[in-house]
């Protein structure tokens, strides 16, 4: 089977799992749902084709699959969407070095941006579900390290780590990078990053 003879109620058995997903779909959570038989590329091969001409496109963020506007409606849509919020640049400046170093503690974080950072930052941050805990550094004190999750890859539309729009992730880091996992941006490279990137002309800072 291939995609182009994927069962029309595959199809919309899937569309509608993605749809009602609150985070990008992955194969695992979805595979239960249809016929043992069918190949995980397949499937969403077929279902990216079925919508490739629709309003809302699917795509592929982190491990899982999730539905984007079509780029080509977003200026006429960017004019309807009024009411969102945008994170406080301190919090956006966190985030940036959370997910160009991370696991990183918030110790780390205040030493790269040189100032003290207030518990109502990383707040926002977790409400927001774009960072989570990663287990704790094994130094005095044991500091709680912070990733990225999954939804940030899917709020910034990144497919993986590697899509970072930065030049402080080398080649080696970004083949080393895992979708949605840890990242040094300065390992083997041999130099530190003193600021913070600038990438709010890459990746849009508005949580919907």
């Amino acid at each position: 089977m291939d995609a182009f003879e994927v069962p029309i109620s595959v199809l919309r058995l899937a569309e509608a799992a993605v749809f009602a997903s609150p985070e990008p779909l992955t194969w695992q959570k979805l595979q239960p749902l249809l016929p043992r038989d069918l190949d995980r590329g397949i499937v969403f091969a077929a279902l990216e084709r079925h919508c490739a001409d629709r309003g809302v496109i699917l795509v592929r963020a982190g491990e899982g699959w999730t539905f984007r506007t079509a780029p080509d409606l977003g200026a006429q849509l960017r004019e309807m969407m009024t009411e969102t919020r945008r994170l406080p640049r301190v919090v956006m400046e966190t985030l940036v070095l959370i997910a160009l170093h991370q696991p990183i503690t918030r110790a780390e974080i205040e030493e790269i941006r040189g100032v003290a950072l207030a518990q109502s930052t990383i707040d926002i941050l977790l409400e927001s579900g774009l960072v989570k805990p990663w287990g704790r550094k094994e130094v005095a004190g044991r500091p709680t390290l912070w990733v990225t999750t999954p939804r940030f890859l899917s709020q910034f539309g990144l497919r993986s780590l590697r899509d970072l729009p930065s030049s402080h992730l080398t080649r080696t880091n970004r083949a080393k990078a895992t979708d949605g996992g840890p990242l040094r941006a300065n390992e083997g490279d041999g130099q530190s990053s003193a600021s913070t990137p600038d990438l709010n002309g890459d990746l849009a800072a508005e949580v919907k």
